[in-house]
């Protein structure tokens, strides 16, 4: 069973949550919070696998919610839920820490996928679609990554990578899914997924996601190319 909070200030909106989840033997809502700070308390408590989190609401924001309940360092993952899908916060939210994130008007269906994909520990978005965010908000970088990569020194990140995996997390960064890997790079998927695997336990990255947004901070990959 997956524990789910709904973190949203309009009752509407999670009443609405509320009924689709219930809906659905697998998933099980395990409270509701009306802001930031709820969120954040609520997830100590009850441990959810799950938090369906509002970007814009009052007092702490879903941003800041997300950080804090990402710092923690528990198992909780979080699925921000944004009126656009260019909206820079849901930017913001994917740099925060969130495993992912949909739009509001998102299918029954494309909700209820993306909540299980965040509790087995993938990412909701895709590829192409984190690197259109990255592309249109790659200004949001912190300064010390717009730099030219050869200046300065490395991220300590990538030198824990063998230079197969800094090759697989460039054109994961790309835009790349596990398939199109295996068959440009002429491996097996399986063994594709391995180096996955091994590039976010040594990077500290939680999904596919957060590799992405490590490999444009990096400068693995620039958004010209």
């Amino acid at each position: 069973m997956t524990t789910v909070l709904i973190a949203d200030d309009q009752p509407m909106q999670r009443f609405g949550f509320r009924m689709l989840l219930e809906s659905q033997p697998d998933l099980t809502v395990a409270g509701e919070a009306a802001n930031g700070s709820e969120a954040v308390r609520m997830t100590a408590e009850l441990r959810p696998d799950v938090v369906l989190m509002d970007i814009r609401m009052p007092g702490l924001d879903g941003i800041e919610a997300t950080r804090r309940i990402v710092a923690a360092g528990d198992r909780t993952r979080v699925l921000i839920v944004t009126t656009f899908d260019l909206d820079e916060y849901a930017y913001t939210g994917l740099r925060a820490g969130a495993s992912g994130f949909l739009v509001k008007d998102a299918l029954p269906e494309e909700l209820l996928s993306g909540i299980r994909a965040v509790a087995a520990g993938d990412a909701v978005v895709a590829p192409s679609l984190t690197r259109r965010l990255l592309d249109t908000y790659v200004h949001h970088l912190p300064a010390s990554a717009a730099a030219d990569p050869a200046a300065g020194a490395p991220d300590e990140r990538l030198g824990r990578l063998t230079e197969r995996e800094r090759e697989i997390l460039t054109v994961i960064g790309r835009g790349w899914t596990n398939t199109e890997i295996a068959d440009r790079l002429h491996l097996a998927e399986s063994t594709v997924k391995t180096h996955v695997s091994r590039i976010l336990a040594k990077t500290g990255a939680r999904d596919r996601v957060q590799a992405v947004i490590l490999a444009y901070d990096t400068r693995l990959v620039n958004p010209s190319r």
